[in-house]
C-alpha cells in the first residue's frame, strides 16, 4: 500500500477542523439520580452499550479489511450493516416500526459514507474525500435531528457534538492506519469505544425519562 501523501493528510485534518466545533465543550452525561436502577433500566443500558460497542468494533474491522483489501471485506460489511438494523430494531418498542426502520436507514447511510471516505483516502482522491466527508457530517446531522425530534430529552447540539466526535475518532483510525502509526490507531479506537458507551448511555437515559412507566 502506498503511504498517504502529506497533502492528502493535510486535507483530511483541515476538513475535520472545519466540520468539528473549534472549541470542545464539556458534554455532561445525561445520567442522573432520577434514572431508576432496576432490572428493566439496566437491561436497556447494557443492550444499548453492546449495540454501540459493536458499532465501533465492526466499523474498525471494516476499516482494516478495506484498507488492506482483505478477502473478508464483504462479510465484515454485511455484519456491520446488520448492526445498524439491530440498533434500529432496539428503538421500535418505544417509537414504532417506521421510526426504527428510519434510524436503521440513516445508520446504513452513515456506514456507506464511511466506506466512501475510507476509499477516497486510500486512493488519494482529494475531491472525493472532500465530497464524501461533507456528506458524512450531514448524515450525522440527520441522525441527531431524527433522535432529538423523537425524544424531547435529547439535546440536538449534544447529539451532533457526540456524533461529530465519533466521526473524528473513525477518521483518526483511518489516517493512522494509512501511515502505519499503529499506536495512534489503537489509541483512537480505545477513545472511540469509550465515547460511544457514553453516547449509548445518553440514548438510554433519554428513553427511560420519556417512558418512565416502562421502567418502574
Amino acid at each position: 500500500m502506498k503511504k498517504i501523501s502529506r497533502n492528502l493528510l493535510l486535507s483530511f485534518f483541515l476538513l475535520a477542523l472545519i466540520l468539528v466545533p473549534f472549541k470542545a465543550q464539556a458534554l455532561e452525561s445525561s445520567y442522573s439520580k432520577d434514572i431508576p436502577c432496576n432490572k428493566a433500566a439496566c437491561d436497556l443500558r447494557m443492550a444499548q452499550r453492546r449495540l454501540w460497542i459493536d458499532h465501533v468494533s465492526w466499523t474498525r474491522s471494516f476499516i482494516v479489511s478495506d484498507l488492506s483489501s482483505l478477502e473478508d471485506k464483504s462479510p465484515v460489511l454485511e455484519r456491520l450493516l446488520k448492526n445498524q438494523d439491530d440498533i434500529g430494531n432496539s428503538i421500535k418498542p418505544y417509537y414504532g416500526e417506521e421510526a426504527g426502520n428510519k434510524l436503521a436507514a440513516l445508520l446504513r447511510e452513515h456506514i456507506e459514507l464511511a466506506g466512501q471516505v475510507t476509499d477516497a483516502a486510500k486512493t488519494g482522491n482529494k475531491d472525493a474525500l472532500e465530497k464524501y466527508n461533507k456528506l458524512w457530517y450531514e448524515n450525522a446531522d440527520k441522525i441527531a435531528n431524527f433522535l432529538s425530534s423523537a425524544n424531547p430529552n435529547y439535546s440536538n447540539k449534544i447529539l451532533k457534538d457526540m456524533l461529530y466526535t465519533h466521526l473524528q475518532f473513525v477518521t483518526d483510525q483511518v489516517v493512522s492506519r494509512l501511515n502505519k502509526d499503529w499506536n495512534a490507531d489503537i489509541k483512537a479506537y480505545d477513545k472511540g469505544e469509550e465515547h460511544m458507551i457514553e453516547f449509548a448511555d445518553i440514548l438510554t437515559d433519554g428513553i427511560i425519562k420519556q417512558f418512565p412507566q416502562k421502567f418502574k
